[in-house]
C-alpha cells in the first residue's frame, strides 16, 4: 500500500512540474510580443524625436553627389514603365507598393538612400518607413515631375539601362520593425495612395463625415488661413509628443505646404496605428502646378 502511495505522489509532482513548464513559454509568447508592439511603436516615434532638420534633398545636390562618384543608392518608385523610359543615373527600381517591401532584403544601411516618386508625395512616406526600418532615406524634392525634371541640366543625369539591385543581405532589422514596415508598404494595394485629392475630401466634409484635419505648416501659416476645423501640429522635430491627441478610431486627413512633408508625417502616423492620409499637394503653392486646397479654390479660415 505505502509502495502504491508513494507511486502516486510521485505521479502528482511530475504532472504538475509538466503543467508549469507548459505554461511559462505561454507567458513568455505573450511578453514578446508586448516588447514587439513597443519596439515598433518606440522606432517610429524615434523618426521625429531624432528629426536631422530635413529629410528632403534638392535634385542639384543629387547631381552633384553623381558628379563626384559618392557613395549612395538611387532608389526610383515610379512605375516601372515610367522607370524605363528614363531615370537617374544608377537608380534602381522598387515602385510603390509590395517591391518597397521586397526591397528592404537588398536595401544598404551603410550609405545615403536617395528616394524618388512623381512629386515627392509617395517618397515622403517611404522614406518615413525606411528611416524607421533603420535606412538612412531622403527624397528628391519634388520627385521627377516637378523636381528632377524641371533642374536646369537634368537630361545629362538620365538613362534608360536598367540597373540591378544591389547584394545587401547583411543588413540586420528589428524583426518586429521589419514586419511593420513590409506591412505598412504590402497594403498600398488595398489602401491607393494614402493619398487624397482636395475635392474628394470637399465632398466628405459637406456629407459631415467624422473625421481629424492636421495642419502641419508653421503656425504663421495656419494663422494666415487653414482648412476649417484643422488643428496644427508643426512639422519638425519632437512633433511625436502631440500625436496622442488624435484619435485612432476615425480618419486623420494631413496637410502641409506641397504633399512632401505630410508624406512623411503620414508615413510615421500610419506605422503607429492612425488611418492617416495626405491631401494631395497639400495647401498648394507654385510648385504644385494647380494643384492643392487653397490653389483648387477651396475654403480657407482665419
Amino acid at each position: 500500500m505505502k509502495k502504491m502511495l508513494w507511486m502516486l505522489l510521485a505521479a502528482a509532482l511530475i504532472l504538475g512540474s509538466c503543467a508549469k513548464a507548459e505554461q511559462e513559454p505561454v507567458k513568455a509568447v505573450e511578453k514578446a510580443a508586448e516588447v514587439s508592439v513597443d519596439t515598433v511603436k518606440a522606432a517610429s516615434e524615434a523618426y521625429f524625436a531624432e528629426y536631422p532638420g530635413s529629410r528632403i534633398i534638392p535634385a542639384d545636390k543629387v547631381f552633384a553627389a553623381i558628379d563626384a562618384n559618392e557613395d549612395f543608392l538611387i532608389v526610383d518608385i515610379r512605375r516601372a514603365e515610367d522607370y524605363a523610359n528614363g531615370h537617374l543615373k544608377g537608380a534602381v527600381n522598387a515602385p510603390w507598393g509590395p517591391a518597397l517591401a521586397d526591397a528592404l532584403n537588398w536595401l544598404p544601411d551603410d550609405i545615403p538612400v536617395y528616394v524618388n516618386c512623381y512629386t515627392g508625395q509617395t517618397a515622403g512616406q517611404t522614406v518615413a518607413v525606411l528611416n524607421i526600418a533603420g535606412i538612412q532615406a531622403q527624397s528628391i524634392k519634388s520627385g521627377w515631375n516637378l523636381g528632377i525634371s524641371k533642374t536646369e541640366g537634368y537630361e545629362n543625369y538620365v538613362e534608360t539601362t536598367e540597373n540591378m539591385t544591389p547584394d545587401a543581405s547583411g543588413v540586420k532589422y528589428d524583426a518586429a520593425v521589419k514586419t511593420a514596415a513590409e506591412n505598412f508598404f504590402n497594403a498600398i494595394p488595398d489602401k491607393g495612395s494614402n493619398i487624397i485629392a482636395s475635392s474628394a475630401l470637399k465632398e466628405k466634409m459637406d456629407a459631415e463625415e467624422e473625421m481629424t484635419i492636421v495642419s502641419i505648416r508653421q503656425p504663421d501659416a495656419y494663422s494666415a488661413g487653414h482648412i476649417e476645423g484643422a488643428i496644427n501640429i508643426p512639422f519638425g522635430k519632437d512633433m511625436q509628443k502631440q500625436f496622442a491627441q488624435l484619435p485612432k478610431d476615425e480618419k486623420v486627413y494631413v496637410y502641409c505646404y506641397s504633399g512632401q512633408t505630410a508624406g512623411q508625417t503620414v508615413g510615421v502616423l500610419r506605422m503607429l496605428g492612425y488611418d492617416a492620409v495626405s491631401i494631395k499637394s497639400g495647401m498648394g503653392n507654385a510648385g504644385t502646378a494647380g494643384s492643392g486646397w487653397e490653389v483648387e479654390g477651396n475654403p480657407v479660415v482665419q
